[in-house]
């Protein structure tokens, strides 16, 4: 039975015996490395010429190629489903031929749409309310999630202030409902007063509510301040609240020894935003990406061209899924220790 699987992510089909299937929790992951990839080519660093970019930008949509094929096949709660990734091929293809001035809008709908997708794959990674649903409640509850329009894009939602001022409109509706139309000639100065009395009431009610809720809710809309002694998470590592970044070098060297290059880069780029971080260079959070951290240092010269290098090489071997060698190791490693001598 054929499947439409999150809409514009394509077909799934159940087949009996998975081949090369992967677990969907990797398929999620797949879609979320894709989309902090491409999000690196909606920044545009003043000091790139177009040739750096435009060699930037085939790197990284040709990585996207390789990381997500066209077709795979995805296990989920005892099943496995045919996935069709060709939409996201096509979009790419478009990205090389349209105009220069149309690739920002279509950068968005392509991030935006896999943004959706990763958000119903997590949707079907709830635990359901039986403990152990049969195929059928399976194939249910994918059809249902599945069907929903906003795959494609992330809907605004309206904020808790909104909402909030549209519950207090209707409620007031209920207790000042509207008056009867009156015949011509007959409404009476002592109604038009009643009226005036209703909506001075009304407002001052509003007011008044206002006033009780506006410092709760601007205070809830704050940021908390994280807790210095939780995880902190760095371009998708999550790392243990002692771990310094000189541990995470060590690790990225043990990735070296055993060939790993690429990791070994990954890991390293992190150690470094982990050491400007310590040293309050930076500021580290869940949501920045490399080119945020990029941009903090801009103004701190000469650490922006030592730490520009070292983002240019991360975002080709990691996100560009460039063939790292020995000599890009080294290159890096040797960059690295002149940016914490600055």
């Amino acid at each position: 039975m054929a499947l439409r699987f999150l809409g514009a992510a394509g077909l799934l089909a159940v087949i009996s015996h998975p081949v090369h299937a992967i677990p969907i929790s990797e398929y999620q992951k797949q879609i979320r490395q894709a989309v902090t990839a491409l999000d690196t080519l909606t920044l545009r660093e003043e000091t790139e010429d177009n040739e750096t970019y435009d060699r930037r930008s085939l790197e990284t949509v040709s990585g996207v190629r390789n990381l997500i094929p066209q077709t795979q096949t995805v296990d989920w709660a005892g099943s496995s489903f045919k996935v069709d990734n060709s939409w996201l091929h096509q979009d790419l293809n478009k990205l090389g031929t349209v105009m220069k001035r149309e690739r920002p809008e279509l950068l968005l709908r392509i991030t935006q749409r896999l943004g959706a997708l990763d958000e119903r794959i997590t949707e079907l990674q709830e635990p359901s309310a039986g403990n152990n649903p049969t195929k059928a409640e399976t194939s249910r509850k994918l059809a249902e999630i599945l069907n929903r329009p906003e795959y494609a894009y992330q809907a605004k939602q309206e904020s808790a202030l909104a909402r909030f001022m549209k519950w207090l409109m209707e409620w007031l509706q209920k207790w000042f409902p509207q008056p009867k139309p009156f015949s011509p000639g007959s409404v009476s100065w002592l109604s038009k007063i009643a009226q005036v009395v209703v909506i001075v009431l009304s407002l001052a009610l509003l007011a008044y509510v206002i006033k009780l809720f506006m410092p709760r809710l601007l205070r809830q809309g704050k940021p908390k301040k994280k807790d210095k002694q939780r995880a902190r998470i760095v371009l998708g590592e999550k790392l243990e609240p002692d771990q310094s970044a000189t541990d995470i070098l060590s690790e990225a060297e043990a990735l070296a020894r055993r060939g790993e290059l690429r990791a070994a880069i990954r890991k390293a780029y992190i150690a470094l935003l982990v050491e400007l971080g310590d040293r309050k260079v930076i500021s580290l959070a869940q949501s920045k990406t490399n080119r945020d951290y990029l941009r903090a240092v801009r103004e701190v010269h000469p650490l922006y061209g030592n730490v520009k290098q070292l983002t240019e090489s991360f975002e080709r071997h990691w996100y560009g899924l460039v063939h790292a060698t020995e000599t890009d190791w080294v290159a890096f490693r040797s960059a690295y220790e002149q940016a914490l001598r600055r």
